[in-house]
Formats: C-alpha cells, sequence, structure tokens
C-alpha cells in the first residue's frame, strides 16, 4: 500500500512507524514532530491539488535536468590554409565525435583553455620564429593537455610528447639530472625542428601532424599503398585515425568556447607569470639550498624549471642553464590583471 502513495505521505507513515519515534520520551515530544510532519503534508497536498502530476521535487521547487545538446559542426574547416570539406557522412562523424569529448570532458577542456593563456604567449612566437603554422599549436594541446610534466606510458615527455630518442636527435639534454623535454622553450624549438623537416618529406601540413602521431615512414607507406593524398581519406588505426580531427575539433574549440557551452570569464584564466633568468654553468649540490640563497623555495624552483629531475644539477661539463625564479608580482593571483590573451575566449 505504502509504494502507491505519494512519497510525501510514504515519509509521514515511515516516520510514525519508526523505532526512535516510537521510544521518544515524552508523549509532547511525539505530538510536536507529528504536527510539524503533518503541515508538510498538508501543503504539499495543497500543492499537489493544484498540479497534480507534479512530484514531490517539482513541488518543491528542483529545477529540471541540464540540457544536453551537440555542439554544431562547421561545414568546411580550414587547416595551415587547407581548407577541409566537413560534410562527407564519415568526415563529419568523425569531427562530430571529437566535439561531443570536447564538450563533455568538462573539467578537462576547462583546465586546456585556462592553461592555454600562460603557455600560448610563450609558444606562440617560437612557431612564428620556426616558420611553422600557428594551428601547430592544437597539435600540442590534443598531445599534453597542456600540462608541461605530461609523460605517457610509451615514455614521450614534456607540452609536445617527445620521445628519448627524437629529442636527443634534436638537441636537448636527457639524462637521469636533467630532462630538456620539459623545458617549455627548449622542447618547442625541438617540436619545430621535427616538423619543418617532416614537411620537407610530406610537403603538406596536414600529413605532416598526421605523421606526428604515426611516423612519417608508416604515413608515406599508407599513401601510397592506398592511393590517396589526404588523411582524411586514409584507412589507419583508430588512435591515428582521431589524431588530425581532435586537432580540428580543439581548433574550433579555441575559436569560439561560449558556444559550445564554455563561460569563461578573464578571472578563471591561469595568468603569464614573469621570471627573473639566472644563467648558471656550475653543479648545484643541493637545490633546495640554492633556492633559498636565491629568494624562492624548492618547490617553486621546481615548478618553474620541470626539466631539473633530482634534488641536485650536476654540471660536470660547465654547460650554462637558464633557471628560472618566479618574481614576486607573479606569486599572489590578481584577478584586476589576468587578461585573456584571445579575447574569443571569454565571455567577458
Amino acid at each position: 500500500m505504502i509504494k502507491t502513495l505519494h512519497p510525501t505521505y510514504q515519509l509521514l507513515l515511515k516516520m510514525l512507524s519508526n523505532k526512535l519515534y516510537q521510544t521518544m520520551k515524552t508523549s509532547s515530544t511525539r505530538i510536536k514532530l507529528t504536527l510539524f510532519f503533518l503541515s508538510i503534508w498538508l501543503t504539499s497536498g495543497f500543492a499537489l491539488a493544484k498540479h497534480p502530476t507534479h512530484s514531490i521535487t517539482s513541488s518543491l521547487g528542483a529545477q529540471s535536468p541540464a540540457k544536453v545538446v551537440s555542439p554544431s559542426i562547421p561545414q568546411k574547416i580550414t587547416f595551415c590554409d587547407r581548407v577541409i570539406d566537413l560534410t562527407r557522412f564519415d568526415v563529419r562523424e568523425r569531427i562530430d565525435r571529437e566535439l561531443l569529448a570536447f564538450s563533455y570532458m568538462h573539467s578537462s577542456t576547462l583546465q586546456i583553455i585556462k592553461r592555454a593563456n600562460r603557455y600560448f604567449p610563450i609558444i606562440l612566437p617560437i612557431l612564428r620564429a620556426y616558420n611553422i603554422p600557428e594551428d601547430f599549436i592544437y597539435l600540442m594541446v590534443i598531445e599534453s593537455k597542456i600540462d608541461e610534466k605530461a609523460k605517457s606510458p610509451a615514455g614521450a615527455c614534456g607540452l609536445w610528447q617527445i620521445m628519448k630518442s627524437t629529442g636527443k636527435d634534436y638537441g636537448l639534454e636527457i639524462n637521469r639530472n636533467i630532462d630538456e623535454r620539459f623545458n617549455l622553450e627548449k622542447a618547442t624549438e625541438a617540436a619545430c625542428k621535427y616538423l619543418r623537416d617532416s614537411y620537407k618529406q610530406n610537403h603538406d601540413w596536414s600529413l605532416v601532424a598526421l605523421a606526428y602521431n604515426a611516423g612519417n615512414g608508416r604515413i608515406n607507406r599508407e599513401l601510397k599503398s592506398q592511393g590517396v593524398k589526404n588523411p582524411e581519406d586514409l584507412y589507419l588505426v583508430s588512435e591515428t585515425s582521431r589524431y588530425l580531427f581532435r586537432i580540428l575539433a580543439c581548433k574550433i574549440l579555441f575559436t569560439n568556447p561560449a558556444k559550445m557551452g564554455f563561460q569563461i570569464r578573464n578571472v578563471d584564466l591561469y595568468p603569464p607569470l614573469a621570471y627573473d633568468i639566472i644563467n648558471w654553468s656550475n653543479t648545484i649540490p643541493n637545490l633546495a639550498l640554492w633556492a633559498k640563497q636565491h629568494g624562492t623555495t624548492y618547490r617553486l624552483l621546481k615548478l618553474a624549471n620541470p626539466w631539473m629531475l633530482g634534488r641536485e644539477l650536476q654540471d660536470g661539463s660547465h654547460k650554462e642553464y637558464l633557471i628560472k625564479i618566479i618574481k614576486k608580482e607573479s606569486l599572489f593571483y590578481d584577478p584586476n590583471q589576468t587578461k585573456a590573451y584571445d579575447k574569443q575566449w571569454t565571455i567577458d
């Protein structure tokens, strides 16, 4: 019988039969509690009379469920000056999949946009200096989610997810003490050199992007064996097949985050940090002590220089390192000073 009653009435009956209620010391307490629940009962009864189809949650003013919508898909998109038609059914569904992922992985996508405000101003000028199309900034985003300390199960590291052998080939120092794949500027320069060399082989920036995931040799073999020219026409394993479309979806996201539901204000973004740079060419046996001597902490030193792997800096060759010290004006958040690198990212 109780199951057929309205939830409010069920609550009252359960309360009256509850052992705690039966064991209350005074009858006056039981009477007061009964009158309290009767008032709720009568109030909900009047509400139900006016709106008989409403549940108890709606009578109490609960909000309706959040809307879940599919993001809009443009008819075409430009990547490195090449126009990609997004109206063909398979191409459209592939970009749709990636847009849905960005749209509904809320915390991850929000962090990506917030971090971009700190890192894009450093990375984009380096891309320009090496004549790498700016769209490759989105390749970096999907590789690491703009996590400077990202590391893959395969051993790729840093913002650009560079493998150890590739990093060494392009001049990065990688050993038990130092890993310059985690050095923002040096890793970006190494990635630019790699992309530039890849373009010499492919002569197509879209193929260069795809080859960053699968390797130049494999992409060239597949193009030849399948008899196609464009990456969207290749039949590849899932990860590689999705790769270019993840980059394209990322570009769409950064073009207008609000259109995809991300209502971001300037104050929500992570501001760029200002640094004092110290040129150093000697061993540092104790980084914590060195940090204290230079007006910072071991934690802040490691955050500013993630390429330092251990608690010391071994420099037997007396190579010069540029060590960053976060300036005092950057240590504390000032909402009045936080501005969007790109005005399209924010709603204010």
